[in-house]
């Protein structure tokens, strides 16, 4: 089987790469090669591995293949909040321009669009949000991932494209950029900077780990369901300070370390997603509760 995956390499994306390429899956990677993606990956050599240096919202063809696979776009809250314009660009018209780019094709010749999102698109939750939930976004960067979920369903009730959507909880491992928490943390400390905290820190997320996520992702694709959306999550609730303060305990540091700074504009207090559904097929976590220490 091919996989077209964009934004492979990235965070989340090059553990999907990685974890396709393992499978024996021929993988054409189009990622435009932003601040925050990998130059040097270990499958780079990967014999089953192509990469096209492109952006999702300008590209003007599509390589045949079985399933799109994207993971492509701006992510980083506060980016979207000081400049919202590549938010749009990647996950609205980047997904409008790869459904555009898979309806021309001929019907027999249509790939699946497997479409990466987050549990930032409900909102502040204060109880577990479900699939059929409404979506009720609280900044450019949510926004921009719920206006691409329902350019995606649009599609598929007009023109018969076929999709599966997930929508994460907040990932962590790895190969993550350093303007996310807990990579924030790291890379502070190691550079011997106060690590910022917004608001009193006791703002609520639920963790998953990369590979727990990626694991995910690769058993609903290779499952025969289509035309749904799953939550993926580890039910693993955890306020941002605690967060921080494992870290410390990593590096044998005191809470001194810690700056509390204003809140950011549009403050979610608590994401809480309802991973029922993908545990019905037989999904579970396999790295522990907490924070795992990786390295």
């Amino acid at each position: 089987m091919k996989l077209i995956v964009t934004g492979g390499r990235g965070f989340i994306g090059s553990h999907f790469v990685e974890l396709a390429l393992s499978k024996g899956y021929k993988v054409v990677d189009i990622d435009k090669m932003n601040y925050a993606s990998h130059e040097s990956l270990p499958f780079d050599n990967d014999s089953n591995y192509t990469l096209i240096k492109e952006d999702i919202s300008k590209i003007k063809y599509l390589p045949t293949c079985d399933i799109v696979v994207n993971f492509a776009a701006e992510s980083h809250v506060d980016n979207s909040i000081h400049a919202s314009y590549p938010f749009i660009e990647s996950s609205v018209l980047g997904v409008w321009n790869l459904l555009e780019l898979i309806r021309g094709k001929p019907i027999y010749d249509r790939p699946l669009f497997f479409h990466i999102s987050t549990d930032e698109v409900y909102g502040d939750s204060g109880h577990p949000s479900n699939e059929e939930d409404v979506l009720n976004p609280s900044n450019p960067y949510s926004a921009s991932k719920a206006s691409a979920e329902l350019i995606i369903r649009s599609y598929n009730r007009t023109y018969g494209l076929d999709y599966m959507i997930t929508r994460s909880s907040n990932n962590y491992g790895p190969r993550q950029y350093h303007e996310k928490l807990i990579q924030k943390c790291i890379h502070c400390l190691e550079e011997g900077k106060k690590i910022p905290l917004h608001g009193d820190g006791t703002y609520l997320r639920d963790w998953i780990y990369v590979k727990d996520n990626v694991e995910a992702i690769m058993m609903l694709m290779e499952s025969d369901k289509k035309n749904e959306i799953y939550n993926i999550a580890c039910q693993n609730h955890i306020r941002n300070i605690d967060v921080v303060k494992e870290i410390l305990k990593w590096h044998d540091a005191s809470e001194d370390e810690i700056q509390f700074v204003d809140n950011r504009w549009g403050q979610d207090i608590c994401y809480n997603i309802d991973n029922t559904k993908v545990l019905g097929l037989g999904w579970n976590p396999k790295h522990p509760k907490g924070i795992y220490k990786w390295f």
